[in-house]
């Protein structure tokens, strides 16, 4: 009975957050931005709690069943690219924008930002479409709901409360599930360990860093386009603009990068301990945590870890809707600082959740979602923002040419892999990511003032 008082709990309370927001909204910049006054504990927990989703979790997990312990480097490579944003942050937060393509628009001009607006948010459709894959599965494995229900009920709470509190709902929500989250992984990993002694280095032939099922070339196409996201990203930005100042974005992006290097090993412990113990797992049917949930822990750790789930899925979904329905409001409002945009957001964000729960009905695999979207994203603009970030701009033209075809060509790559052939898809990526610089850098460069 207590597991389940806790999960009530916590959906209660997550709900209660996101009323108490709204209340507090004043102005777009409440909405939009929280009033930038995130303090480094609300950055650091959106931070985390952004991050660590469905991919990181349940992904990682679900990973370690055919890749061992390598499956460590989805957040190895996730830690590496916030290391990387560590100095670049001061130049993000400096911008003082809203988002992302807004950004892009100063550096080359309106057609780019209205190119990245349209890219970012059909990508994005998918990344929120694998938080709620995550939700439900956790939904339907733990309470033995249908898949579809518990897809429109998981997708429901997260479009409340993101809806009506805005990013100062998200920011007090991120902060403590990602408590609950890493709590939970903790304990839940630490509970296997004196519970089930097995030497973790005898579950799995398959080692770290790579082996059959992961190899050194998997690992350079991870890093351009899973690290280089955490570079240029617009969730990641969207937590940016909302600190205080320059140095909170800065303090908050290093410690991120520094705990998600345990917290890896962790997750990956608990999924390689899953691949061992229940052999039979496979990742299309289902997450590698459900049994060890199940099967190994107390009530209150089920409890526990079914919240620290949820909060992942549920974080990351929010920040991610969020983000996505202000980019597209932006030139839809002519503006995010007018009276009615504020409105067309929320409409707006009921719309993309729709479709969203509509994907997620159709494709099952976290980690397939999540990596089509982010190499559509990473071919389109790693280059072109770190390029504008430092101070060089090129033709309005050019910069669109190369945004359009670093997507198209990376895209490409990523279904060939996908379907037919892995080495020869993960060429054709960094093929895309060549021509994105050979257009952008052959153009006429001039050093911004």
């Amino acid at each position: 009975m207590i597991k389940y008082v806790i999960i009530v709990i916590y959906l209660i309370s997550t709900i209660v957050v996101g009323v108490i927001s709204a209340r507090k909204i004043r102005t777009e910049g409440d909405y939009y931005i929280a009033g930038r006054k995130g303090n480094i504990w609300r950055i650091t927990g959106s931070l985390l709690a952004t991050i660590l989703g469905s991919s990181a979790i349940l992904g990682t997990a679900d990973l370690a069943l055919t890749q061992g312990w390598a499956a460590c480097w989805l957040l190895l490579c996730a830690s590496f690219g916030l290391f990387m944003l560590v100095p670049v942050s001061i130049k993000v937060r400096r911008q003082g924008k809203y988002t992302l393509p807004q950004m892009i628009g100063d550096f080359y001009g309106k057609e780019a930002k209205m190119i990245s607006s349209f890219i970012i948010s059909i990508a994005w459709i998918a990344i929120i479409a694998a938080q709620i894959i995550g939700a439900a599965k956790i939904m339907a494995g733990f309470t033995g709901l249908d898949y579809a229900l518990s897809v429109w009920g998981s997708g429901a709470v997260f479009i409340f409360y993101t809806v009506i509190g805005g990013q100062i709902s998200v920011l007090k929500t991120d902060l403590y599930q990602s408590f609950i989250i890493i709590g939970g992984i903790l304990l839940t990993a630490g509970y296997i360990l004196v519970k089930q002694p097995v030497s973790p280095f005898i579950m799995t032939p398959l080692k770290f860093p790579f082996n059959e099922g992961f190899h050194p070339f998997d690992l350079i196409v991870l890093v351009l386009t899973y690290s280089t996201t955490f570079v240029v990203g617009p969730d990641i930005y969207s937590r940016l603009f909302c600190a205080q100042n320059e140095q909170i974005a800065r303090k908050s992006v290093l410690i991120s990068a520094i705990v998600l290097i345990p917290f890896s090993l962790c997750i990956t412990f608990i999924g390689v301990f899953a691949a061992y113990k229940y052999p039979e797992l496979h990742q299309q049917k289902g997450s590698a945590l459900i049994p060890v949930m199940l099967n190994t822990l107390p009530e209150w750790g089920i409890g526990l870890l079914v919240a620290a789930l949820l909060s992942a899925v549920m974080s990351t979904g929010s920040t991610t809707l969020l983000t996505s329905a202000t980019i597209i409001s932006d030139p839809f409002s002519k503006g995010l600082d007018n009276g009615y945009s504020i409105k067309n957001t929320k409409i707006i964000m009921v719309f993309i959740g729709i479709l969203s729960i509509l994907l997620a009905l159709t494709v099952h695999s976290i980690i397939q979602s999540l990596l089509i979207a982010l190499t559509i994203f990473s071919g389109a603009f790693i280059i072109p923002t770190i390029w504008g970030l430092f101070g060089f701009t090129t033709t309005k033209n050019r910069s669109a040419i190369a945004m359009i075809t670093g997507g198209i060509v990376a895209l490409t790559g990523k279904i060939i892999a996908l379907n037919w052939a892995n080495t020869a898809g993960n060429l054709l990526i960094i093929i895309g990511f060549i021509l994105n610089a050979m257009i952008l850098f052959s153009g006429i460069r001039t050093k911004k003032n």
